[in-house]
């Protein structure tokens, strides 16, 4: 969900920053709206009622211990399962983290200064994090930074960044879900729309998932929730960027996000054209290790604008259809990002939906929550704690997340 912002005190003012569909978060550029590069801003246009849902989002992580190592520190205290076969429903367990965001922001403004219009995750977040019991960490970043022109290697103090992130927290025994923030759009062009092909996208993830090959902690999110195009071109991109990953010769874990914003409420939906539910069966992994990432906010059009939540049972009815789906299917499911304000309600919401989720761990393999990162501000669902470099206070929504760890 979250968009990139040009000042550091716009992310004060934000507010959710999707359309229809259900992604969310907010948009530390101000204002609300569809993807960072030119979707469709504010509600979906041709959504159906309840459809809404905002896009945005943030980052999770994948699970389980050190890079790769197998013998480094963290690799049997992470946690389990990063690198079972999702996709078939074998050899996973529950993942429960957090998008720390940052590196996406500034989306207007590509491909950025660092540290003035984007900015990435703390060591010291991380620690803090780990240290509460999270253990998978949604990364979310710019493509246009990462790979400033198609095809072109990638950029080497970008990278570097992304490697301090990484290298850390798989080191203290988390994962990490790399997951380029871009809304299935490369400098505002939609993926397989002509200007940016499909071959683009699989050269990106090529690249990236050579570098990041070697750590079985690290999990590929393939794309921050595609919007406003034809789902069979998702899919086809998408199934161009996993051939690209196995062709590098990585083995972890994908995560495969759907159309319309990757909503858990609409998955069998058509307003937004055929549905996911009909079209990403068709995912194609040499490996059988994906599971489909789905993001639910709990606000009125599902937005993740609204701190309020639509009643305390809305959680498990939203993911119900997608639920019977994944299992009828024999795929896993990974709640990518859901978030409520501090209210009674979304809490009671959030049981309801964690749980739910729990009870159906055989499909079901964790979630992580949007959102948190050095730049939140008092933003309505941030886990980021106040006074983290002295006495850090929590936020008050981390404790609701505890039972779920």
């Amino acid at each position: 969900m979250s968009r990139a912002f040009g000042v550091l005190v716009a992310v004060t003012m934000a507010v959710g920053c999707g359309s229809s569909g259900g992604g969310g978060g907010a948009n530390p550029d101000g204002g609300s709206g569809a993807s960072a590069t030119g979707g469709a801003a504010g509600s979906n246009t041709g959504g159906a009622a309840g459809s809404g849902g905002a896009a945005g989002s943030g980052g999770a992580a994948g699970s389980g211990g050190a890079a790769g190592s197998g013998g480094a520190a963290g690799s049997s205290g992470g946690a389990s399962g990063s690198g079972g076969a999702a996709g078939s429903g074998g050899g996973t367990s529950w993942y429960a983290g957090v998008n720390l965001s940052g590196a996406e922001f500034g989306e207007s403004n590509l491909p950025g200064t660092y540290g003035t219009t984007y900015t990435y995750p703390t060591q010291q977040e991380l620690d803090y994090f780990i240290g509460k019991g999270l253990s998978i960490f949604r990364v979310p970043f710019r493509w246009e930074r990462l790979q400033q022109s198609k095809g072109a290697a990638l950029d080497a103090t970008e990278l570097s960044r992304l490697d301090t992130v990484v290298s850390y927290a798989t080191g203290k025994g988390a994962s990490v879900i790399l997951d380029p923030h871009n809304y299935a759009r490369y400098y505002g062009d939609v993926i397989g729309g002509g200007v940016v092909s499909n071959a683009d996208f699989a050269d990106f993830w090529g690249k990236l998932a050579g570098h990041y090959k070697a750590d079985a902690h690290v999990l590929f999110g393939l794309m921050n929730e595609p919007h406003d195009m034809p789902t069979e071109q998702w899919l086809a991109a998408a199934n161009a960027a996993i051939t690209a990953i196995r062709n590098a010769g990585a083995t972890q874990l994908v995560l495969v996000p759907g159309n319309a914003w990757t909503g858990a409420h609409s998955w069998t939906q058509n307003w937004y054209g055929t549905p996911n539910s009909q079209v990403m069966n068709g995912v194609v992994d040499s490996a059988n290790n994906f599971a489909f990432e789905l993001h639910q906010y709990l606000d009125a059009d599902y937005s993740g604008t609204n701190a309020n939540c639509q009643s305390a049972t809305i959680g498990s009815q939203k993911l119900a259809d997608v639920t019977a789906w994944l299992s009828s299917n024999g795929k896993k499911g990974f709640l990518g990002e859901v978030a409520g304000g501090n209210n009674a309600t979304c809490q009671a919401a959030i049981a309801d939906m964690l749980g739910y989720m729990k009870q159906h761990q055989d499909v079901w393999i964790g979630f992580t929550w949007w959102a948190a990162g050095p730049w939140w501000g008092n933003y309505m669902f941030t886990l980021e704690p106040q006074n983290l470099g002295s006495s850090p206070v929590d936020a008050p929504q981390l404790a609701w997340l505890t039972p779920y760890l």
